[in-house]
């Protein structure tokens, strides 16, 4: 069974920094693709950075040169490193994975659970 769970978020003060987990568990053949999301009360999920099988990353607007996606093959985890946080960046922030669980399966997209970030001071 795969599963990935988020971790690091909390309350931090505006200007102040974060570092997210997103790591994968279980039976994992292969971690593809692994995005970072995030919902804000009354709003839709949008995308904030990837990255790809081979280290490639790219962001949402809003947080270019503020954020930085990054991944740790050997511990399937990926890491999301949020700096100058604003009010703006408040919401609840999922992360999902393109898996193979074992060599005989397809792939398949699976989603955390999400982990709340609240910038306030």
């Amino acid at each position: 069974q795969v599963q990935l769970v988020e971790s690091g978020g909390g309350l931090v003060q505006p200007g102040g920094s974060l570092r997210l987990s997103c790591a994968a568990s279980g039976s994992i053949f292969s971690l593809g693709a692994v995005g970072w999301h995030r919902q804000a009360p009354g709003k839709q999920r949008d995308v904030v950075a990837t990255i790809t099988s081979d280290g490639t990353t790219n962001y949402a607007d809003s947080v270019k040169g503020r954020f930085t996606i990054s991944r740790d093959n050997s511990k399937n985890t990926v890491y999301l490193q949020m700096n100058a946080l604003k009010p703006e960046d408040t919401a609840v922030y999922y992360c999902d994975a393109i898996i193979q669980p074992t060599v005989w399966e397809l792939i398949r997209n699976y989603w955390g659970q999400g982990t709340q970030v609240t910038v306030s001071s």
